[in-house]
């Protein structure tokens, strides 16, 4: 190629400049789309549904109101019957499934599936967030552009990070929380400077398309922060941080407890949201706070007002009613009903602070605005992104130290409670650990049953050496032979390590020692329904080559004998056939097809 020519053409960072610019500016626009949306469901269906059915007249007319949840619930089946499984519940654990796991590469139709579907939720009275889905659009519009520039594998999940960075962040009209949001959730904090400077470039571009639609306010305000007295006040910080950890723990079980007993009920799948929408319909009817993402009421907590009593029942009937709302196979995620609960225990706790010290505490407000941030790192263990969401909303240097010091108080005690956050429970569930990464989760997704790819050749336990040391001279490459019992069980492992000291006497004598006698009878094994990660740890901390797979601990049937080469042809395979399907796709996505 012609010198002058090759000079034109860009180098990889500046690719990456190019197209990290691209995603900010779709993600930005993704965003007022995606608001829109919402706020026209919103104005048309509930509060004109609310005029319409005259609910705002009180007395029997309040009873209606289920009425309005459970319309946009129905509305969802048509979108639910043509995009099975893509539609209902809480789906943000698919989205980093489909990252950190899959290869990255989600559909477009995505983009417009989590705008409908949530808007119809949200916008309908339902309790659910926007947080979630607009990171979801994000990231897919982020692997539209690292499909359509055909990126790498490693590239397209920093791209869609940026996506979904681009979408917190102009969502909050808060940049940095954004690029935060993508390196700590969605990234897994595992990331480094080229993917950092994509974050950024899209989290800043999506913003100021949004600023420039929106103006500079962000999602709801929040008043100027002021702390009294340090000396009282940050250890009541502290106290309030324990208090909020517990709660999130609370708030995970609770919520992955409806899903589960939703999920065998005996209803059909496409009435189960119009089932969860009546629930919150009634709750509705009493506390109507609790209905759709929470803004309005937030910000009336923000400002001092609201009760003991309220505040404290909010806190429990927010919790139920966004699991009975995602539980039950309505659209959303879960950012915005933590920011809520967060703000209710604040409230509640400032309050009470305020009663009893009122000369040395500031006002309930203030309290409530770091138990936002406080509730948001403890159930999604981000403490940095809660951090930087604050001090990005108030503008205020004085609330660094207590949100730092809630955030993390309030993450570690969620996290000694429950190791995992909202979003990483269902990895847990299937033996996954997704911070460990893409290798350790492949590991574990093989069971050491599909590895094993010989017979096994065993021996008795009353068979003598000269009979052993004919099987070892037959034996092609196996060392190691599980010795079994008359009943076929096995009792040991024997190896030519047991018989190496009992080689230099007469042949004659060797027939007294029997296999049973010198065998090992502490053996290590496994199970078919083990997992490859298993077996490889035990053969990098044993130092072993061969472990013997049994039927089950409890009945040692031999079922094979597990080789270190046969973990890792069978990892090897696994990779390719990933790969091949990425591959598949990605020509099928080019193509058109």
């Amino acid at each position: 190629m012609n010198p002058k020519l090759q000079r034109l053409i860009p180098g990889d960072n500046t690719r990456m400049i190019i197209i990290a610019t691209v995603i900010g500016l779709l993600a930005g626009t993704c965003n007022i789309v995606f608001r829109t949306a919402v706020h026209w469901v919103d104005t048309v269906f509930f509060h004109g549904g609310k005029e319409l059915l005259g609910i705002n007249q009180g007395g029997w007319h309040l009873l209606l109101l289920p009425l309005i949840p459970m319309a946009g619930m129905a509305l969802l089946i048509p979108l639910s019957l043509l995009f099975p499984g893509e539609v209902n519940g809480y789906s943000f654990t698919k989205f980093l499934r489909k990252v950190n796991l899959e290869g990255g590469y989600i559909k477009a139709r995505t983009i417009f599936i989590k705008i409908i579907s949530t808007a119809l939720t949200i916008g309908t009275g339902n309790s659910a967030g926007v947080e979630g889905p607009i990171a979801a659009i994000g990231g897919a519009a982020g692997s539209q552009v690292g499909q359509f520039f055909r990126v790498s594998g490693s590239r397209m999940k920093v791209y869609i990070a940026a996506g979904a960075a681009g979408g917190i962040a102009g969502m909050f009209n808060a940049p940095i929380a954004g690029v935060f949001f993508a390196s700590e959730i969605v990234l897994l904090g595992t990331f480094n400077i080229s993917s950092f400077a994509a974050l950024v470039i899209a989290s800043a571009l999506s913003t100021v398309v949004t600023r420039a639609y929106y103006g500079t306010h962000p999602a709801f305000p929040i008043p100027h922060y002021q702390m009294v007295n340090p000396f009282v006040e940050m250890p009541l910080y502290g106290m309030m941080a324990l208090i909020i950890g517990v709660i999130a723990v609370f708030y995970i079980k609770i919520f992955y407890f409806i899903r589960d007993k939703y999920e065998p009920l005996p209803i059909h799948p496409q009435v189960k949201p119009i089932t969860g929408a009546f629930i919150i319909g009634c709750i509705g009817i009493a506390y109507p706070q609790i209905m759709g993402d929470g803004y309005n009421f937030i910000e009336t907590v923000l400002n001092g007002e609201g009760t003991i009593p309220l505040l404290l029942a909010l806190v429990f009937l927010k919790i139920f009613a966004t699991a009975i709302t995602l539980g039950s196979g309505g659209a959303g995620g879960i950012f915005a009903p933590a920011l809520f609960i967060g703000a209710m225990i604040g409230g509640c706790f400032g309050h009470v602070a305020n009663f009893l010290l009122p000369n040395h505490t500031a006002a309930p407000g203030a309290y409530a605005t770091v138990g936002i941030g406080a509730f948001l790192a403890a159930s999604t263990h981000a403490p940095m992104t809660a951090i930087f969401l604050l001090f990005e909303m108030t503008g205020n240097y004085r609330i660094i130290v207590p949100i730092m010091l809630t955030s993390i108080i309030g993450t570690m005690v969620a996290t000694k409670l429950n190791k995992d956050s909202i979003d990483t429970v269902d990895f847990t569930r299937e033996g996954i650990d997704i911070h460990e990464g893409r290798e350790v989760a492949i590991m574990k997704s093989i069971r050491v049953g599909a590895a094993i790819t010989e017979e096994v050749d065993f021996i008795s336990e009353r068979a003598n050496i000269n009979h052993l040391l004919e099987i070892f001279r037959m034996a092609k490459d196996s060392f190691y032979f599980p010795v079994v019992d008359d009943s076929g069980r096995m009792t040991g492992i024997i190896s030519m390590q047991d018989v190496k000291n009992i080689l230099h006497h007469a042949e004659e004598d060797r027939v007294c020692y029997l296999v049973g006698g010198i065998c090992n009878r502490d053996v290590i094994t496994l199970t078919p329904d083990d997992n490859l990660y298993t077996a490889m740890q035990l053969f990098d901390v044993k130092g072993l080559e061969e472990i013997p797979v049994v039927e089950d601990l409890e009945n040692k049937w031999v079922v094979g004998m597990l080789k270190r080469r046969d973990v890792i042809a069978a990892y090897n395979h696994e990779v390719l056939k990933k790969g091949l399907s990425e591959k598949a796709e990605t020509i099928r996505i080019t193509c058109g097809e």
